[in-house]
């Protein structure tokens, strides 16, 4: 019987729960992760990473690894009923700047970023809970396998149907459209070119889509069409396209919840246990992500009153971002013109930020345009960037024109001096300036007084 209740225990190991156990890991912080599944998850499902996601894996020290195995998504290719074909982008390809190196989006398939999230993480497969009891001594759960484990924190990043959730008896708010379903499936096949993203219309809405995903020989298919096999279903649409292999497959119901909390003493909610949302947007499965990057560092603390901070900080993001994908969802079903445009920049997550926050202080009289609770944009220096010194977990204090006395700070701060123009313009800071950056990589504190760096330390790393 395992009685540590100095432990976490994160039940679910799809990508929030991972990336939540890398982020323990890296602050050598004891933990068990459990997955009820006795294998892998194996299907494509959240397909994109967001660019503010690509910033997390860089921060962990993992996006070379996705780059390596991901690619940008495709043109569409739309199969008009009179036989010709209309080429269109869901958003233009953009640039890199200084202060945002990766703007587009990456196609990596869901069990692949689960694969590489997985490396060297101890997943206990087979393992799910029956139970779940919290008191003044931590929290009990009977394990499926009937073992007892006392932990000091349990995060339930166990899916939209989540036991955890369940158990805590926490609301799950919103709708399910049950005749609104999408049949999804993972197949190889050929007779088809994989420089596009093809789709076949019928009426305003979408009959078939077939996307080629990055990095592998298969594709992801998309219908709304019932009752026919995937063979069916491919040569309705182009009978030269020969089906080789079906994998993975599933049924989307239109499913838009929200937990009406995602802290109940000492157990949390993240991911899709927290918030579920129509894949429209590519929200979902990023928003988990960022979910347990924001989470981990205060675990790490076991501060209660930082802990607090989670919840106050990502319920109204993920509150605001299932509101986005339903919007898109909606266009969708609708049989919008432009249902499958997503140039919207807030799809892009880079400006979800906690301006008045509980853990932004902006303390100077005329903050420029990045200010507490933003997002810390990266920008060149002379010699390497920005986001070379926040990589990595711990906080960073960046003293921008600094010439004076800084005061001294925890061991697990760094702190460097910034004098190169470039980076001043990026943080669009005039004179100067301290900006502490936050464990996750947001602005905490931004001040022109030392005292206020040496305040927000203590608070958030209760050292």
């Amino acid at each position: 019987m395992f009685t540590e209740s100095k432990f976490t225990v994160i039940v679910g190991a799809g990508p929030t729960g991972l990336t939540l156990a890398r982020e323990l890991r890296s602050r050598g912080v004891p933990f068990r992760i459990l997955e009820r599944s006795p294998k892998p998850f194996d299907g494509s499902r959240g397909k994109g990473l967001q660019p503010r996601t690509l910033e997390v894996l860089d921060a962990m020290g993992l996006l070379g690894r996705f780059q390596a195995v991901g690619g940008l998504y495709p043109s569409l290719l739309i199969h008009l009923p009179d036989g010709g074909t209309m080429e269109q982008r869901m958003d233009e390809v953009h640039e890199p700047t200084p202060s945002v190196p990766w703007p587009n989006g990456l196609m990596v398939p869901q069990w692949r970023t689960s694969e590489l999230l997985a490396e060297g993480i101890p997943v206990e497969l087979g393992t799910g809970v029956a139970g779940l009891t919290q008191d003044d001594s931590g929290v009990r759960l009977t394990l499926d396998t009937g073992e007892i484990v006392t932990a000091r924190y349990v995060v339930g990043a166990d899916g939209g149907r989540s036991t955890i959730r369940k158990a805590l008896g926490i609301p799950f708010e919103g709708s399910t459209h049950e005749e609104e379903r999408m049949f999804i499936a993972d197949v190889r096949l050929t007779g088809l070119d994989r420089d596009a993203w093809h789709i076949w219309p019928e009426g305003q809405g979408l009959k078939l889509g077939l996307c080629p995903l990055a990095g592998t020989d298969w594709w992801q298919l998309t219908t709304p069409e019932k009752g026919k096999s995937v063979e069916e279903l491919v040569a309705g649409v182009d009978p030269s396209i020969t089906v080789t292999e079906i994998g993975w497959t599933s049924e989307f119901r239109a499913n838009m919840r929200m937990a009406s909390r995602f802290r109940a003493g000492n157990v949390f909610l993240a991911g899709d246990a927290a918030h579920v949302h129509s894949p429209a947007g590519g929200q979902g499965l990023n928003t988990g992500i960022q979910d347990a990057f924001n989470l981990g560092w205060k675990l790490a603390t076991g501060d209660d009153a930082l802990l607090d901070t989670y919840e106050a900080e990502r319920l109204p993001v993920a509150a605001h971002v299932l509101g986005i994908s339903t919007k898109l969802h909606r266009k969708q079903y609708d049989g919008e013109e432009d249902a499958m445009r997503r140039d919207d920049p807030v799809l892009r997550q880079l400006s979800l930020n906690y301006r008045g926050g509980p853990l932004a202080a902006e303390h100077r009289a005329g903050p420029g345009a990045v200010r507490a609770g933003d997002r810390a944009p990266d920008a060149p220096l002379a010699d390497g960037r920005i986001f070379d010194l926040l990589r990595g977990p711990r906080a960073t204090l960046l003293a921008f024109g600094w010439t004076g006395y800084l005061p001294e700070l925890p061991g697990s701060i760094a702190v460097h001096r910034i004098d190169d123009a470039a980076a001043a313009g990026a943080y669009d800071v005039h004179g100067p300036a301290l900006m502490l950056i936050r464990p996750d990589n947001y602005v905490g504190c931004a001040t022109r007084d030392p005292q206020d760096v040496v305040a927000y330390a203590k608070l958030i790393t209760r050292e």
